[in-house]
């Protein structure tokens, strides 16, 4: 049973723009790259600034708060943000892909925005299989057997694992920044100093000194990582501080902090994750419909396509955004990224 946060519906006319981009023909299931330009409408300059609504329900050990909108019949889509981002970055996205009659799903992940992690005395944990076991306890909650599942930055590693590890509850996949499954044995290995140096904050975050100066500043460490990640992005004041409100979650500090620790293998993850870990450490192939996206101003550490695209062994696209588009895709180009994921539900 769901309990509806009452908001209010706000809904514009779609540009031109956007019926263009949604009329281009379908994918083609091929391996090699698409170079498409985003619409000049998406931007920067969102459409809409609030959800049709918002929900929470008990789901595994979390209370987790999530937009939804479309027919509540339709074919599912879950769509997962990353850090330092929110469901907001989908804010465009849901209703193009209501209008085109999906039950779209959006929840904020844990540590993030209205989702609670339900006990006090639970490990505030981030290691990838726990948002991975997250995401399919949500599904489970909401009587969603299988769904398209959409996500960047942490939403597309987690994503990734739930196509991986259970490919029976993901239909197809849309991946921002392709193949991002980890392990710490992997990441012990050092990188050339060019790459380090993209990792600043995860150096940063593995100090006491980083700990308090996020939890002192996240809100400007935000907007930081905002800019950089997306350089050629003119976010306002009013779109930043709808994603925000998000970082005032009381676990957000210890669980952004403990994601990266755990990376570096600086903090413990829980025992009852250890199985998964020792698969997802594996680099498991995915071989459910998968189109993975670059924008061609992605500012942010990322994989380039060709170091990952064997990792897909169903039916595969990559597909490049160009127009300035960075790190947070779905919200830069949110035309785009529904088109990628109508296309691969038909897949």
């Amino acid at each position: 049973m769901t309990d509806e946060i009452k908001q209010p519906r706000r809904r514009f006319l779609v540009g031109a723009a956007l019926g263009a981009t949604l009329a281009q023909p379908g994918w083609t299931g091929a391996a090699a790259t698409r170079s498409s330009p985003a619409p000049a409408a998406a931007r920067g300059r969102g459409t809409h600034s609030s959800f049709a609504s918002l929900k929470r329900i008990a789901a595994g050990v979390l209370d987790v708060g999530y937009a939804e909108d479309g027919p509540a019949d339709g074919a599912p889509v879950l769509l997962l943000h990353g850090w330092p981002y929110d469901i907001y970055s989908y804010v465009d996205v849901a209703p193009l892909l209501a209008k085109a009659g999906y039950r779209v799903i959006v929840p904020w992940l844990r540590g993030y925005g209205g989702t609670r992690l339900r006990s006090a005395d639970m490990p505030r944990n981030a290691q990838q299989a726990a948002l991975a076991v997250d995401v399919t306890a949500l599904m489970d909650a909401l009587k969603i057997e299988t769904a398209v599942i959409g996500g960047f930055d942490w939403g597309a590693r987690t994503a990734n694992i739930v196509a991986a590890l259970w490919p029976e509850r993901c239909r197809a996949m849309v991946s921002v920044s392709g193949y991002l499954i980890g392990s710490q044995e992997a990441n012990r290995a050092p990188l050339p100093p060019k790459a380090e140096f993209q990792w600043w904050y995860q150096y940063y975050f593995a100090t006491e000194r980083g700990r308090d100066g996020y939890a002192k500043h996240r809100k400007d460490f935000a907007r930081l990582i905002w800019a950089l990640a997306s350089p050629r992005w003119h976010f306002d004041d009013a779109a930043f501080a709808r994603s925000a409100a998000a970082f005032d979650n009381p676990d957000h500090v210890a669980i952004t902090i403990h994601n990266y620790r755990w990376r570096l293998g600086l903090a413990q993850g829980e025992a009852q994750y250890d199985g998964l870990e020792k698969r997802l450490a594996a680099f498991p192939a995915i071989a459910v419909p998968t189109i993975t996206m670059e924008g061609d101003a992605n500012g942010a550490p990322h994989p380039q396509p060709a170091t990952y695209a064997k990792r897909f062994t169903g039916r595969y696209e990559h597909r490049l955004i160009r127009g300035g588009i960075g790190h947070n895709l779905p919200q830069e180009a949110p035309e785009a990224f529904a088109r990628a994921v109508i296309d691969v539900a038909r897949a």
